[in-house]
């Protein structure tokens, strides 16, 4: 047990730890550097324009004259946009002749973002 006082309210209150919970769950919690790596995954979920790519390659392969067209977005501002999923690698691309096509990485990202919209559908 831990005493604790409230500063404001001059009064002190007894706090108990439960130690078998803490240790259970400190064999699980994965490793900092590995959840610093997860929310900055989350982050890249952060912006809308990323969304609506990833949602316009669920239906097909596209290249960036495709999903700037689609989006009505400029060819760099998507550019940028790509170079970030490709670096957190959400999404994967191929070359045909002069032309870049882009797709999702794997069907986790589809995963993820069903689960997402799952939830705030509810």
């Amino acid at each position: 047990m831990r005493k604790t006082c409230d500063k404001d309210a001059q009064k002190c209150e007894f706090m108990h730890v439960h130690e078998e919970i803490l240790e259970k769950v400190k064999s699980v919690m994965p490793e900092d550097e590995i959840l610093y790596e997860l929310a900055e995954l989350y982050k890249v979920f952060g912006d809308s324009t990323r969304i609506k790519i990833l949602y316009a390659l669920f239906e097909a392969e596209m290249c960036v004259c495709d999903i700037a067209t689609l989006l009505n977005i400029s060819v760099s501002a998507i550019s940028h946009q790509l170079r970030i999923l490709k670096q957190s690698r959400l999404v994967k691309f191929r070359k045909d002749g002069k032309s870049v096509f882009y797709s999702l990485a794997d069907e986790h990202v589809r995963w993820v973002l069903d689960q997402g919209m799952e939830h705030i559908m509810e």
